[in-house]
């Protein structure tokens, strides 16, 4: 040690007392600082892969699913009743018709029919034109002994695969484009397709083999499975700070499926056709080990999983990948580490400073009390000497003063706490003050509209009443001129009474309408289960002479199958109101959209139950927003003929069965509003 510095050790406490604090400081925490940037690193790394190792693991898992599920809709037709019946008769129409059915209701991509020798006899689309390689690799897997389905991946040519489903031969082929860290490979087109097959032997009733049913799926370009693997395995939100997750199939090395994007001009196309890198190439394809470990895919890097695919002899055929974009986990491990840095050195630098703050309080205890009275003589009333680590009589000395500048401020406080105590009544009085007279003006309102509805509803159900007499008497005037008249005048007249039957016949419909409408407790309508889509349609029928006044093109989408129980001529009521409205919404012409959909209380969160959606959109100028909130309330409306009445008699209709009526803006770009009618459907 230089004697400078240990003269300057003996002569001043002060630098005892700073050499004893900071040394270790200035040692000791740059050391624990730099093992736990080390450490810090290492395990979010490590972190990193444990994630990817679990998504591969959900992907695997899922993808396995789909395999027991093909073997199990193969297993399915083996053993039905229909097939059964289709082979004892005229086999090759009604055989390719059930097939294709099957094909369509199980969402496969094809449908076989193989003897019991494994020979490929019908396809779903008809008798097999196309002979099949003895060697294809579909064959093996039909096991005249296997007592159930079995599943498994193959890889076909063109040839053998043409000969199972030619309908699909555009998706087999896949060009191979050109990608960044690839092994060399010359191929520039890849014509095979990579298939998951499974087959189920079909028995007679004594045990005998009848033949094979073979069911199959093309992983070629089947973006509906890989986009379900990526929202199984990475769900929306699931990844934070705009990382985004991928999914890919892999025939041998080549993409066949993926969400991969592109890069450059072509970046909303999927990647389909590049190559994975030769590192992951020589570790999964050509030594058979699952990679876990950041990766180059396509255009940037991936913390990635790959799993090898094995086809039914146990040859590696593919892979299956997920993966997620590394750079926003990067840029938050370097802002961690970078944050523990700053938080070491912010220690070390508050230590530092407290240190030397506690040594000058021990020299400087008397110049902190002068110092304290200074700034209370200059306004600082909070000013206070503080802790001083002495016992002696300048300890004690700036203990009192605290204690007695304590003693000022409490007293202090107190006055200024009575104060905002008092002005805290006032406000709060005056805001219960506010509140009555917004509640009494609200009262006000509501009982100035039930008065008004209450008149509308006595004078509605005065009306139907009157009606009801005259109506009653033309009816029976005309039952007694049917009777009185000649027969042979009566056969001429017959079209002109049975109109006049259906006009009264409407006629009280709409006094029954108007009844419902004053006393709808006393008048509901008869209950049946409906045909939703015949109900638009005749709906559409209804309005046909408003509808050809104007330049409106009418679209239908009506894929509901429920049969919601309601009364028809209510619903029938409520639909004409919306188009009609919809009608009025576009007077220069426009588009009219009629939907209808089932619904479960899976496909959305607060959904109640099973239930049909018919919705009613236009393409008008939209709903006012100040109106959104009292659209369904009586007498609100915009119409300078309008009564208000429309909607709110309709969502009253729809609520007594337990459905809803909701309003809303379209979410496709276009402008306009969409009424959505939700009825409950029971069973």
């Amino acid at each position: 040690m230089p004697r400078r510095w240990q003269a300057a050790l003996r002569r001043s406490i002060r630098t005892k007392l700073l050499a004893l604090v900071l040394l270790p400081l200035a040692g000791v925490l740059p050391l624990l600082g730099v093992l736990l940037l080390w450490w810090g690193d290492v395990a979010f790394d490590r972190m990193l892969i444990t994630k990817i190792r679990a998504d591969l693991a959900v992907a695997q898992g899922y993808f396995e699913r789909v395999q027991v599920e093909l073997a199990a809709s193969a297993g399915a037709v083996a053993g039905s009743h229909a097939l059964h019946l289709s082979l004892a008769g005229p086999r090759d129409d009604r055989l390719a018709a059930l097939l294709r059915q099957v094909r369509k209701d199980q969402s496969l991509d094809f449908v076989n029919l193989r003897d019991a020798d494994g020979q490929l006899l019908l396809t779903d689309q008809g008798r097999n034109l196309q002979p099949e390689p003895a060697d294809s690799p579909a064959r093996p897997l039909v096991d005249r002994d296997a007592p159930q389905a079995r599943s498994h991946i193959e890889v076909l040519d063109a040839q053998a695969f043409a000969a199972l489903a030619p309908r699909l031969g555009d998706r087999v082929g896949v060009d191979v484009l050109p990608t960044r860290d690839a092994a060399p490979d010359p191929t520039r087109r890849v014509e095979r397709a990579m298939v998951m097959l499974a087959s189920h032997p079909v028995r007679a009733p004594d045990g005998r083999l009848l033949g094979h049913v073979q069911a199959g799926r093309l992983l070629n370009r089947n973006l509906a499975l890989i986009d379900h693997i990526n929202a199984i395995v990475y769900p929306e939100g699931s990844l934070p700070f705009g990382s985004r997750g991928t999914t890919t199939l892999f025939l041998d090395d080549v993409r066949v499926s993926t969400n991969v994007r592109l890069f450059g001009p072509a970046q909303d196309e999927r990647a389909i056709g590049t190559r994975v890198s030769k590192a992951v190439h020589d570790a999964v394809l050509v030594r058979g080990s699952t990679w876990l470990d950041r990766a180059f895919v396509v255009n940037d890097w991936y913390v990635s999983a790959y799993q090898p695919i094995a086809d039914g002899g146990g040859r590696r055929i593919g892979m299956l990948y997920v993966g997620y974009l590394e750079r926003p986990f990067i840029w938050l491990k370097y802002g961690m580490l970078a944050g523990i840095g700053v938080i070491f050195f912010a220690v070390m630098v508050v230590a530092a400073v407290v240190s030397l703050r506690w040594a000058g309080t021990i020299f400087r205890p008397v110049e902190q009390m002068e110092a304290t009275l200074r700034r209370i003589e200059s306004g600082a009333a909070e000013a206070r000497v503080g802790v001083v680590d002495s016992t002696d009589e300048l300890g004690r000395l700036a203990r009192h003063l605290d204690a007695l500048l304590d003693l000022i401020a409490d007293k202090t406080r107190a006055l200024e706490g009575l104060n905002a105590e008092l002005d805290a009544k006032v406000a709060q009085r005056t805001a219960a003050l506010e509140a009555s007279n917004h509640a009494l003006a609200t009262t006000q309102k509501q009982l100035l509209r039930s008065e008004k509805l209450a008149a509308v509803g006595q004078l509605t159900a005065s009306i139907a009443h009157e009606v009801n007499n005259p109506i009653a008497v033309i009816q029976g005037n005309l039952d007694l001129l049917r009777s009185q008249l000649p027969a042979d005048v009566a056969r001429d007249a017959d079209e002109e009474l049975r109109l006049i039957d259906a006009q009264i016949e409407r006629m009280r419909l709409i006094v029954t309408q108007l009844l419902q409408f004053a006393r709808p407790s006393e008048y509901a309508g008869y209950v049946t289960p409906l045909d939703t889509r015949a109900v638009v349609e005749d709906c559409l029928v209804l309005t046909g002479h408003l509808l050809g006044r104007t330049r409106i093109a009418i679209e239908r989408d009506l894929r509901a199958s429920g049969r919601p129980a309601l009364n028809r001529n209510e619903l029938q009521q409520v639909l004409i109101n919306l188009i009609v409205n919809a009608i009025h919404a576009m007077p220069e012409g426009g588009t009219l959209t009629l939907s209808s959909r089932d619904v479960h209380p899976h496909d959305a969160p607060g959904q109640p139950a099973d239930g049909v959606v018919l919705s009613v959109a236009d393409t008008g100028g939209g709903l006012d927003a100040e109106l959104m909130d009292q659209l369904f309330q009586p007498f609100v409306t915009r119409k300078k003929d309008g009564t208000g009445l429309g909607l709110w008699i309709s969502r009253s209709l729809v609520e007594r069965y337990g459905g809803d009526l909701r309003a809303s803006h379209r979410t496709d770009g276009q402008t306009g509003a969409v009424f959505e009618v939700w009825l409950r459907v029971e069973g």
